[in-house]
């Protein structure tokens, strides 16, 4: 088994843990120097101070001498493991399983659970089960008075290790959840940024290529004009003609090519930047897909839908696009956009002709499931997690479900007007 697996997502934060462990050390004191001191029972007060001691000076390696934000999953399980056997043994010379600090000897590794990989927690866990057996027969007595006895039956004494087990489990298992649903929740996140990061990186390419063609412009035509005036000149010479000839056509060549770059001769630059409506950004959208598909996109809208523009924001852009896309992917033949609204609201309806969602797949709508669980359709769920994420962002409101009209998905996406104009 590959133990102590190093990934940035099993890791253990050192702000929150480091002073995580000073509480614990401070009760710790606090509990020994009460109890033998103010209660006067009478216990190992020697080595109880040295097993504190273990644990403020391992608390002051982590906060003085390592630099890194984060612990590995080995330091991790090194310093829980060296907290469950400080306390353990702690618990050792003060009674064992029967004094009743004993629950915070499963604390560790609830930590680990929601935090450190499967095999790591696996580990702590087992070493926390025999430590439980070891003080359930070996420790020395609990501190009392010695006017007074503590005797319990064996079935009480015994039902106390038994039910460290049982929270131990629950509580591991709970972590294990949460914790890789966190897991997928960060990495699905960090791969929306990372995708966030190169749209933002191709719309800068987008306008430094409109500029581009905006610049060019000039000179190319300065040399389109000497070209075509050298060809007049030398129209009798058959090889200057023909090179001259070939030089013109090129030029042309390249001012179609910019052209394109523009995306938009007409608005050139100003193509990325100027503020548009969420009826020309779906036709927009529209369009894109058009010219690599072969589905029919039909587009409804309402005269009354919210017609101010807003900013021509990436972000909505980007959501809108990625649920039209998967309309696209999914449908058999065809994907039907409807905007309509009122002095109110604004809606978005994408709906295809496909398969639409499985059952398994709206239980768990909006959540990063990377390992699909719907083999048909590899993909599904982060694409729409991003989308659905960037659109909420922007004061949207969504709802996935099946098409009754056309028997494949529906998405409906709504904005409260006075939002829009906040955007």
């Amino acid at each position: 088994m590959n133990f102590f697996e190093d990934n940035k997502y099993y890791s253990l934060y050192k702000p929150t843990y480091v002073n995580l462990r000073w509480i614990a050390i401070l009760g710790q004191l606090i509990t020994v120097y009460v109890v033998y001191f103010y209660f006067e029972f009478k216990f190992n007060f020697f080595l109880s101070n040295i097993a504190i001691l273990v644990g403020v000076f391992s608390n002051l390696y982590l906060l003085l001498f390592y630099k890194e934000t984060y612990l590995s999953n080995k330091l991790s399980f090194l310093i829980l493991n060296m907290d469950i056997y400080q306390l353990g043994f702690l618990l050792f010379l003060t009674g064992g399983v029967s004094n009743p600090f004993v629950i915070f000897l499963i604390l560790p590794c609830v930590f680990s659970s929601s935090n450190l990989d499967i095999k790591t927690n696996f580990l702590l866990v087992s070493e926390t089960v025999l430590l439980i057996v070891f003080l359930t027969f070996f420790h020395f007595d609990l501190p009392w008075p010695l006017s007074e006895s503590f005797l319990v039956s064996d079935y009480y004494y015994y039902s106390i290790p038994f039910s460290l087990f049982v929270a131990l489990i629950f509580l591991n298992y709970f972590g294990l959840k949460f914790g890789a649903e966190a897991r997928i929740r960060k990495e699905a996140l960090n791969k929306m940024e990372e995708i966030m990061a190169k749209e933002h990186e191709l719309l800068s390419l987008g306008g430094q290529a409109a500029a581009a063609a905006h610049s060019f412009g000039t000179p190319f035509s300065t040399i389109k004009i000497i070209a075509q005036d050298l060809l007049e000149q030398f129209k009798d010479d058959i090889n200057i003609k023909k090179d001259l000839e070939l030089l013109v056509s090129q030029i042309e060549r390249c001012n179609q090519i910019l052209k394109k770059l523009t995306l938009d001769p007409i608005t050139k630059d100003d193509f990325i930047t100027r503020n548009i409506t969420i009826e020309t950004s779906i036709i927009e959208i529209i369009k894109s897909f058009e010219e690599i598909s072969q589905k029919v996109f039909s587009f409804n809208f309402d005269k009354d839908a919210y017609q101010e523009k807003i900013n021509n924001s990436i972000e909505i852009i980007y959501g809108l696009r990625n649920f039209i896309g998967n309309a696209n992917k999914y449908s058999e033949k065809s994907v039907y956009i409807t905007l309509v609204g009122d002095i109110n609201f604004t809606k978005v309806l994408i709906e295809d002709d496909g398969k639409g969602f499985s059952k398994e797949i709206l239980n768990k709508i909006g959540q990063p499931y990377l390992k699909n669980i719907d083999q048909d359709k590899p993909g599904l769920g982060l694409g729409i997690f991003i989308g659905k994420t960037l659109l909420e962002k922007n004061y949207a409101n969504l709802k996935f479900e099946n098409s009754k009209k056309y028997g494949g998905a529906k998405i409906q996406i709504v904005w409260k007007n006075s939002d829009l104009k906040k955007i």
